[in-house]
C-alpha cells in the first residue's frame, strides 16, 4: 500500500519544513553550506525528501520525524556497509555524505541521471529490454558479498500475503487474488523443507530506485534493506513493472516481463527450484502484499487486473 504524499502546494507544511531546516543549519556547522532548492516528497508525520547542494555538491537529504529515527540510522548503516563495495564502476549506490542523528537528517549524493522506470516509458519500445540485464547485474553486485543458504519459510510469507489480500478493496481483484492465494498455498506445501538463497538485499528493489546515468546505474533508497530471500527482491522488480503494464520485451510470463524473468534467472544462476518454485512463489506473494487503494487511477487498476489474471493462468499451469 502506498504512503499518502502531501501535495507540495501545502504552504503551511512547506513553511514548517523551511523553519526546521533553518534551525538545523544554524545549530550544525556541518550544514553551513547546505542550500535546499527542491522538495521532492513529503510524507506527513514521517519524512521529507529534499534536494539541493552541500558545499556546491548536488545532494539529496532525508529529514525524518522522531518515529523515523531508527529507520534513518539503519539506512545510514547500510550505506556505510555497501558503499566500499559499490562506490565505483558501472553499478553503484549513492555516496553517503553526512548523518546527524540528533537532527534526524541524512545527506547523500544526488546520483546523476533519471529513474529507470521513467526512462523506460520515454524510450523507444524496441530498446527497452536492453535495460533488464543491467538492472539484474546491479542487484547481483549488491547481494553477492552476503549471500548464503538457509531453510526457507514459505508459509510465513503466505500468511502475510493472506492478511494483505483480505484488505483488497476491489471485488474483481479479490476474486483473482483468491485463486492466486490457493496456488501459492499448494506451492508452500511443495516448498516445505526446501532451502532458499538469502542475502542482505535492497528490500525495495524496483526500477524507480535505480538511477540511469550516462556511465553508471545507481541504486537509491536502501532504507528497507535486510537479510531477505533473494527471489523476493527479483520479484519486487518484475511485479512493480508488470502491474503498471511496463513489459519491455513485449512478452509476459506469470504476468511479468518474460525476458526480465529469464535475464534475472541467468544473471543469478538460479537453481531449478529457485527458477520453477521460489521465484514464481514470490511473484505471487509480491502481487498480493501490495494492496491497491481506491485513490489509484482506473487505468492502474485495469493494468493490475490484467497482470493478476495472467499470473493466475500461469500459476495454474505450473
Amino acid at each position: 500500500m502506498s504512503e499518502p504524499v502531501l501535495p507540495l502546494s501545502d504552504l503551511d507544511a512547506l513553511a514548517r519544513l523551511d523553519a526546521r531546516l533553518r534551525a538545523l543549519v544554524t545549530a550544525h556547522p556541518d550544514l553551513t553550506g547546505l542550500d535546499i532548492s527542491e522538495v521532492l516528497r513529503i510524507v506527513p508525520g514521517k519524512r521529507a525528501v529534499l534536494a539541493g547542494r552541500l558545499d556546491g555538491r548536488a545532494v539529496v537529504a532525508r529529514l525524518v520525524e522522531e518515529r523515523g529515527a531508527e529507520a534513518l540510522a539503519k539506512e545510514w548503516a547500510e550505506l556505510q556497509r555497501i558503499w566500499p563495495h559499490m562506490q565505483s564502476g558501472r553499478y553503484r549506490v549513492a555516496e553517503p555524505i553526512c548523518y546527524l542523528p540528533d537532527a534526524r537528517l541524512l545527506v547523500m549524493e544526488r546520483a546523476p541521471g533519471e529513474a529507470l522506470l521513467e526512462h523506460l516509458w520515454q524510450a523507444d519500445v524496441g530498446r527497452r529490454a536492453q535495460h533488464l540485464r543491467p538492472a539484474a547485474e546491479w542487484l547481483r553486485d549488491y547481494v553477492e558479498i552476503s549471500e548464503g543458504w538457509k531453510p526457507g519459510n514459505a508459509k510465513g510469507w503466505l500468511a502475510r500475503a493472506a492478511r494483505a489480500a483480505a484488505t483488497q478493496p476491489f471485488g474483481r481483484l479479490r476474486r483473482i487474488e483468491s485463486g492466486i492465494l490457493a496456488h501459492l498455498t499448494e506451492m508452500a506445501t511443495a516448498l516445505d523443507g526446501a532451502e532458499w538463497r538469502v542475502a542482505i538485499s535492497h528490500g525495495d528493489f524496483h526500477p524507480n530506485n535505480l538511477i540511469l546515468g550516462e556511465d553508471r546505474l545507481t541504486g537509491i533508497d536502501t532504507g528497507g534493506s535486510g537479510r531477505l530471500p533473494v527471489c523476493k527482491d527479483i520479484a519486487r522488480f518484475l511485479v512493480h513493472m508488470g502491474r503498471r503494464g511496463m513489459i519491455p520485451s513485449g512478452r509476459r510470463y506469470l504476468g511479468v516481463d518474460a525476458e526480465g524473468l529469464e535475464v534475472f534467472a541467468e544473471v543469478f544462476a538460479l537453481t531449478e527450484i529457485e527458477r520453477n518454485l521460489w521465484l514464481p512463489f514470490f511473484i505471487g506473494i509480491e502481487a498480493l502484499i501490495r494492496v491497491e487503494t481506491r485513490a489509484l487511477k482506473h487505468s492502474r487498476i485495469k493494468r493490475a487486473e490484467e497482470m493478476y489474471g495472467l499470473l493466475l493462468d500461469d500459476l495454474a499451469a505450473l
